[in-house]
């Protein structure tokens, strides 16, 4: 079957050039070939589109008309080719961006100004959610992900490392004092969050492959760790929280990081995650190298603070 498209464009050339050879010699095809397009256009539209004779060729108003209406859509098709290949080069169009509700309120979002600046093209949608969206079915370009990838047909790029820390308010250190190992955590009130990959509301783990595990309780569980990182600084308890979370309060010494006898637990890291494409966009590309120059090998919310001892 013959190539629709290579028919329009068959059929625009010989109108073109008012000839057959001329049209299969521009375009690399034998004039026998440039016959069979035209022949199979006809033949699909119940028309004729040239008046043959032996010395010459001359288009129909039907082919007339169907030639204007072919140039539009060749058009058409070469500007849209023409744009995915823009977008492959220079960074442009909407960026759909995924990222958890912390760490893209916290660290992505004021970045974005910055990034806008310099790729002017580029739409920026961000959205925020702690659930593991399904990029290919919600239509999203580039996600970041928190801790162990799980096996899949994503392509990540580690963009940062992600620390976490047990810590609490200076007020609820001075009421209940400060623990010093992991087991006397037992002793104290952790609130717990309910996504964690590496820890649960009732039992946290130390050790850089989490080979520690001690049980705990808590009047305060959550699904959002700046709802947690609140309720610490208020004086409610412990939290085991990211350092890109409680960055910003360990600091300013609203909250303060404990140092217990057991290093606390990897998560893995943070990962930027997109569509396998051997050629992605260069909106994600532009994205990505981005963050990474930001973030890697050592995080703006990693610096100046230390554990208390």
């Amino acid at each position: 079957m013959l190539d629709r498209l290579t028919g329009l464009e068959v059929f625009a050339k010989v109108a073109a050039s008012g000839s057959l050879s001329a049209a299969g010699r521009a375009m690399g095809m034998s004039q026998t070939m440039v016959t069979k397009h035209i022949a199979a256009l006809e033949t699909r539209l119940g028309v004729k589109l040239f008046h043959r004779t032996t010395r010459r060729l001359s288009i129909t108003e039907a082919g007339r008309n169907y030639l204007e209406a072919s140039e539009r859509i060749l058009a058409e098709i070469d500007a849209a080719n023409a744009s995915v290949a823009a977008d492959r080069v220079e960074p442009r169009g909407l960026l759909r961006l995924n990222a958890p509700v912390a760490f893209g309120s916290r660290q992505i979002a004021p970045l974005l100004a910055e990034f806008t600046e310099r790729h002017p093209l580029v739409t920026i949608e961000l959205g925020l959610n702690d659930r593991l969206v399904d990029l290919a079915e919600e239509g999203w370009d580039l996600a970041i992900r928190i801790g162990n990838l799980s096996n899949s047909s994503l392509i990540a790029r580690r963009i940062a490392p992600c620390r976490i820390v047990v810590c609490a308010s200076p007020s609820y250190l001075k009421a209940r004092g400060t623990p010093l190992t992991v087991s006397s955590l037992a002793g104290h009130n952790c609130l717990g969050y309910t996504l964690s990959q590496q820890t649960s509301v009732d039992r946290w783990a130390f050790g850089p492959r989490a080979e520690v595990s001690v049980r705990v309780s808590g009047n305060l569980r959550a699904n959002n760790g700046d709802a947690l990182r609140a309720a610490a600084i208020a004086g409610q308890g412990l939290i085991y929280q990211p350092t890109f979370i409680v960055a910003d309060d360990l600091r300013a010494g609203a909250l303060i990081a404990l140092d217990l006898d057991q290093p606390t637990v990897e998560l893995g890291g943070i990962y930027a995650v997109f569509l396998p494409d051997r050629h992605p966009p260069a909106k994600v590309r532009a994205f990505i190298d981005f963050i990474v120059s930001r973030f890697a090998p050592d995080p703006p919310w990693d610096r100046g603070f230390q554990a208390v001892t």
